[in-house]
């Protein structure tokens, strides 16, 4: 009678571990695709240049679209420009 209780119990933690580590591991693999998409969250930057210029910079491309608003007038348009900084390929 002893032994099948300590056989029970046995049991009992070995898949109480195997569950816990089947739950750390799903929950860390979804902690990684968490990271991986947060990271395309902040790619885009606001940059105000000075009161009347705007410039949005694309920080995985290094493209910018700037803005030049006037004074008392409504929105111009956004133009594209170029990455100063070039690719080494």
């Amino acid at each position: 009678m002893k032994n099948s209780s300590s056989l029970i119990i046995g049991l009992a933690i070995i898949i109480g571990f195997a569950i816990l580590g089947f739950s750390l591991v799903t929950a860390l693999g979804q902690k990684d695709s968490e990271v991986a998409s947060t990271n395309n969250e902040h790619r885009y930057e606001l940059v105000p240049a000075n009161e009347n210029n705007l410039i949005i910079f694309d920080k995985e491309s290094g493209q910018y679209w700037n803005k030049f608003i006037q004074d008392d007038e409504g929105p111009a348009t956004w133009e594209k420009g170029d990455s100063p900084i070039k690719n080494k390929e």
